[in-house]
């Protein structure tokens, strides 16, 4: 693997926001999130729980509830009283449409995907259209005193059920009435508590199940009013909950972490008589789980905490793969951070700020593993705070250190950055050229001379960065066939003679930078690019997949390499492919023109070309291990991949230079201690 002075930071203070709410797509393969800083997720079950596209937040726009409608349409509704349509091609807000009752507390479509129903502040449930381009107003329900908190459909289309305060109510959809008024008080020592419903949905059986702060969750027949079933789980509040399309099984979140799944189950074998059982406790949350979400494989919770839990149900797997991993996901899968390799800098991004940060040095030498004392310390240069209510799109630094650039969705900024001693200064370039805002994606040439912007429809922006502190535009990039999608990766040779560019349609593009062409298509695969990056020297284009494939693309040939042919009929290394966190950054080591390096959030890997492919009887060691064994079985276990995972959760990996790695880590626990304290439980025997 080669030894290599490590800058290890652990300075990087990002604290995620929490999960708010999910929206499985219907019959579909994409999971919603909403955070509570405003931001939407969208991942891809189909390419390993990709997160494949990011909608970043806005302090004016909270989401309270998602829904995916006909047509793939995913809408937001929030605490400011709009419904929002996002536009997934372009990864903004496409439109708002006032609901017209307050805050909105609470959405659900109909069965067909057709009606849209709010819950409001006012106590009203309003109706609305879904019509090409936009909703339209259709009726109010009947309106009632107490914010609608919760909305569900029946699936045939014909009754809303609907959770209020110390309440549920059913309306006929058809007359806009109130069909039925279900008091779920709660009496405890003759003394009647205030009972808030957070949850509720409505099965085709007519059975209206709820969830409530009292830690119930309670089935009830809607038409005579009377309480069938009723479960405590919990000392806290049952905060939310999701079932099944199939109607047999249910998810419940909890105010202390914790998450439960219900089964309709016989009351004896062979019996036709079916009961709600509880049958799986988890405890992968420490804090509320607000939003749970049941897809047709797995259970699924998101938590105040910032993870997002999916579990697979075992039963419904058919062989181990992609699908049978429980996965836990905390960061994004995108970078954070850019590094200027030359000036030694690196710039953290956040929702609302940079900050650009000087790493240490030291004089010391040392054996391996050893801890070298510091000669600076690393040192805050700069906080530029982003104006307005939007939240950061993309930013990044240059390599020399000298420019830096971030985008909001409808801004984008350029500052000239100079070091005098010990004092720095940050100028902003006026005059930036008009670009198709939001940039997704911003990339420095290896010389710091050009700036290339990622934008819309395919599309990217050349920037020349002139003296002492300007731009201008040189040229716009477009996919000869055209795309709807906007580009979220790019990577650009160290020579300036190549640009390559990956969009939502997962289509690569090659450009010639030097006589600003389009060069080829990378061949079409069926999984979603997490990072890649062009060869200093052979100008091979290295492609990191979703479903953990690698691929190598030669540039000037057109065509994939030799050794990627090689790879592509051996095949990877089965603990390879069942990894469950992507691929997020790619680099190459001068010295050593055949290693790629490469992490995710739990490794860094040093991929050695030279060397043969491990078999699936080989084991996948970490380095550390690896160094424990005898010489003679180290030499057997000698093959490409070389693993190290010391450096946990990995945001961020590069070789400063031919000797010396930067490794920024996010302690999970430094994480926990920015968050809210949890709920306490009472642990047997203390």
């Amino acid at each position: 693997m080669g030894e290599f002075e490590v800058h290890r930071v652990r300075f990087f203070g990002l604290v995620p926001a929490g999960v708010r709410c999910l929206a499985c797509q219907p019959r579909g393969g994409r999971l919603a999130l909403a955070r509570t800083d405003g931001a939407v997720e969208v991942y891809n079950f189909a390419a390993n729980y990709f997160q494949e596209k990011v909608i970043p937040g806005h302090e004016a726009r909270s989401v309270e509830a998602l829904c995916w409608t006909a047509g793939d349409r995913l809408f937001g509704a929030g605490l400011g009283g709009d419904i929002t349509e996002y536009d997934l091609a372009r990864l903004c807000a496409a439109h708002s449409v006032d609901g017209g009752g307050g805050p909105i507390w609470s959405m659900a479509a109909n069965g067909s995907g057709t009606l849209l129903a709010i819950g409001c502040e006012d106590g009203s449930v309003k109706l609305f259209q879904i019509v090409p381009g936009g909703i339209q107003f259709e009726r109010n329900l009947d309106r009632r005193k107490g914010r609608i908190l919760c909305l569900s459909w029946h699936p045939s289309g014909t009754h809303i059920a609907a959770g209020s305060i110390d309440v549920l109510r059913v309306f006929d959809v058809c007359s806009g009435q109130t069909v039925q008024r279900i008091m779920v008080n709660y009496t405890m020592q003759n003394a009647k508590r205030e009972c808030i419903v957070w949850s509720i949905a409505f099965l085709s059986s007519g059975t209206v199940v709820t969830s409530d702060s009292f830690g119930r969750v309670q089935f009830w027949d809607w038409e005579r009013g009377t309480l069938l079933e009723s479960h405590t789980v919990s000392t806290s509040a049952v905060l939310s909950l999701a079932v099944s399309e199939k109607e047999d099984s249910i998810i419940v979140g909890t105010s202390t972490g914790a998450t439960y799944q219900f089964q309709l189950l016989p009351v004896k074998m062979g019996s036709l008589e079916k009961r709600w059982v509880r049958t799986k406790p988890f405890q992968h949350h420490t804090h509320d789980v607000r939003a749970v979400a049941h897809s047709s494989t797995a259970l699924i919770s998101g938590g105040l905490d910032a993870q997002l839990v999916i579990r697979p149900l075992m039963e419904k797997m058919q062989k181990k793969g992609y699908d049978a991993v429980l996965r836990k996901f905390i960061f994004p899968h995108r970078r954070l951070v850019s590094c200027a390799r030359k000036a030694r800098l690196l710039l953290f991004q956040f929702s609302q700020h940079l900050e650009l940060w000087r790493l240490g040095s030291t004089d010391g030498t040392g054996k391996d593993g050893e801890v070298l004392p510091l000669r600076r310390m690393p040192e805050h240069l700069v906080q530029l705070k982003s104006k307005g209510p939007e939240h950061i799109y993309c930013s990044c630094v240059s390599p020399c250190g000298s420019w830096l650039a971030y985008s909001t969705a409808s801004r984008f900024h350029l500052y000239r950055v100079r070091y005098e001693g010990n004092s720095v200064s940050v100028k902003k370039v006026p005059k930036v050229p008009k670009l198709l805002l939001p940039a997704y994606q911003l990339q420095f040439s290896s010389d710091s001379g050009s700036l290339f912007v990622a934008s819309a429809r395919g599309s990217v922006h050349v920037l020349q960065l002139l003296e002492p502190g300007g731009c201008k535009h040189l040229h716009t990039f477009r996919p000869p066939s055209g795309s709807p999608e906007a580009v979220y990766l790019l990577a650009v040779s160290a020579d300036g003679h190549w640009l390559a560019a990956v969009g939502g349609d997962w289509a690569i593009h090659i450009y010639n930078l030097k006589c600003f062409k389009h060069h080829c298509t990378v061949p079409t695969y069926s999984c979603a690019v997490t990072a890649l990056a062009i060869h200093p020297v052979s100008n091979n284009l290295v492609i990191a997949y979703s479903d953990q494939q690698l691929f190598e693309f030669s540039i000037p040939e057109k065509q994939y390499t030799a050794w990627s042919r090689m790879v592509q009929n051996c095949g990877l290394h089965k603990v390879w492919l069942e990894r469950d966190s992507p691929i997020t950054h790619i680099t190459f080591n001068p010295k050593n023109p055949s290693h790629i390096l490469l992490h995710d959030v739990y490794m860094f890997c040093v991929l050695d070309k030279s060397l043969p492919l491990p078999d699936n009887s080989a084991l996948l060691m970490n380095q550390s291990t690896l160094k424990q064994l005898p010489e003679t079985a180290r030499q057997r276990q000698l093959h490409a991949f070389k693993i190290c995972k010391k450096f946990q959760p990995l945001l961020f990996a590069d070789l400063l230079d031919e000797n010396c790695l930067v490794m920024v880590e996010r302690p999970i626990m430094d994480i926990k201690t920015q968050l809210p304290l949890p709920i306490q439980k009472k642990k047997f025997g203390t």
